[in-house]
């Protein structure tokens, strides 16, 4: 049972490397050949947290149910089969608000695209059911933004007001705003981008001329293009550390589809995602076995691939959740170092200018009449200064 991908999985907990040996088989033929093994001194309490965590549990679900009953404990199938229900629901209901946002913005002139949610699970799995979602993605313009949150608000929708801006950054710094609907229950982000700046990533227009119209509802829904979607799943991985399994399993899901690897690579190199894609790949498909075909191949060329993929594994060793405040500081600053290390030169080079642009902790250091935050700009190098010695001083 060594590994030998290429990747040092070690220190990969057993459960979860049990995860990725049920997760890569596609019938239950396959699943029946599993060295049992694999199954030895597993900590089941610690294999359902780690589903959980991971997002998998809709997954793995129905391919646990073809296992032989003596290899999994009872408890652990049904506590799967309650969170698949759970999902399932939760997926209907989605569907639903989705569907009826699609039309309001539609007659409202707002063009909409769908990035995640029912549509994505639908498109990938093929069952809404075996993607897990907790709330909706939608993509429209930033000169629309103003009327969506209008519509959103009459709904009644609540917008989350956590986005604190000096100078506008927020338009280029964040990408979406987050509205949550506390009757219904449903979190739905608008974006205007499809990743935080800066950064170079198609236009909306581009992104909607090569829209497809999702097949899981009878009013239209719009979502991206096969290839732009193959982009955006792979820039969310990364950006997140592909600290959950998730992700992954949608990369394997979409390189099993008809993409047009020529047209791929030549959008992931204009937009510097050329390298992101081959991690993408290398961790596919080495964990999950993602069968990969011959025009793929300049993507994994050199070490670069193996490198990126070998310092996601940090993320699998442990249950990283980048969502949840507050970071470990030895987290944060590795996800932090690894964020870099992703970057091409020229997104390092916009990232390092995008520093020389005030932040809104410089505004809290020393509140300025918005008449005069562009001082921010010459006063930006003291006042990080200023910060970093009175940290000092309070540790």
């Amino acid at each position: 049972m060594h590994n030998s991908c290429g990747l040092d999985l070690k220190c990969v907990p057993k459960e979860l490397k049990l995860q990725l040996e049920i997760m890569k088989r596609e019938t239950a033929a396959e699943l029946q050949e599993i060295d049992k093994a694999w199954f030895a001194n597993i900590d089941w309490d610690k294999f359902l947290e780690l589903t959980i965590h991971h997002r998998v549990y809709s997954f793995i679900y129905p391919k646990m149910k073809e296992l032989d009953e003596n290899l999994v404990p009872v408890h652990v199938i049904q506590t799967l089969h309650q969170y698949f229900k759970m999902n399932t629901f939760q997926m209907l209901h989605l569907s639903a608000e989705m569907e009826h946002m699609s039309k309001l913005f539609a007659e409202n002139e707002i063009c909409l695209l769908v990035l995640k949610g029912p549509v994505l699970a639908d498109d990938l799995y093929g069952d809404i059911s075996l993607r897990t979602s907790s709330d909706l993605d939608v993509l429209i313009s930033l000169h629309n933004l103003d009327r969506a949150e209008e519509l959103l608000l009459n709904l009644g929708y609540v917008k989350d007001d956590y986005i604190v801006s000096v100078l506008n950054d927020w338009k280029w710094r964040h990408h979406h705003i987050t509205y949550i609907h506390p009757q219904k229950n449903i979190k739905i982000e608008i974006h205007w981008r499809l990743n935080p700046g800066p950064g170079k990533e198609p236009h909306f227009e581009e992104l909607w001329n090569r829209k497809r119209i999702s097949s899981l509802t009878s009013t239209p829904v719009y979502i991206l293009g096969r290839e732009d979607l193959f982009l955006f799943l792979v820039s969310h991985g990364a950006r997140h550390g592909w600290s959950r399994l998730r992700w992954l399993v949608d990369i394997n899901q979409i390189v099993k589809q008809q993409l047009d690897w020529e047209k791929t690579i030549k959008l992931l190199k204009k937009n510097y995602y050329f390298h992101v894609g081959g991690q993408a790949l290398f961790l596919t498909s080495q964990l999950l076995k993602t069968p990969l075909i011959e025009e793929v191949e300049p993507l994994l060329s050199g070490n670069r691939p193996k490198t990126l993929a070998q310092e996601a594994v940090f993320y699998l060793e442990r249950m990283v959740n980048l969502h949840t405040d507050p970071v470990p500081d030895d987290v944060a600053m590795y996800h932090s170092r690894h964020l870099f290390s992703l970057m091409s030169y020229q997104q390092k080079f916009l990232y390092t200018m995008s520093c020389l642009y005030p932040y809104p902790i410089d505004a809290e250091t020393l509140p300025l009449p918005k008449q005069l935050h562009m001082l921010y700009f010459p006063l930006r190098p003291i006042l990080c200064i200023w910060r970093r010695v009175r940290k000092h001083e309070l540790s």
